[in-house]
């Protein structure tokens, strides 16, 4: 079921999608199937997903691969990374 994800919620679930799935540093991820695989649960999808990717990296948190084509987590902000997801999900 689609639900209404604040900005820092959705760069949180960004965040922890491909954190779940180990994908750090030279493990990356292409970012169209991280975009269809998350408008599934988000309302306003596609758009506002890419958007909150493209402030991931700008803060880099993400890293880029393939000219764009693909993304993966910094391992060296892996503390920052963690710290974020757990303050926005206040877990």
């Amino acid at each position: 079921m689609k639900r209404e994800y604040s900005n820092p919620e959705l760069r949180a679930l960004i965040l922890d999608w491909l954190k779940r799935r180990g994908r750090w540093g030279a493990y990356y991820f292409p970012l169209d199937t991280l975009v269809n695989k998350l408008s599934h649960v988000v309302k306003n999808n596609g758009k506002r997903i890419r958007k909150a990717v493209r402030e991931l990296i700008q803060e880099r948190y993400v890293l880029v691969h393939k000219r764009g084509a693909t993304i993966s987590l910094n391992s060296v902000m892996s503390k920052e990374i963690e710290e974020y997801i757990k303050r926005v999900f206040k877990i």
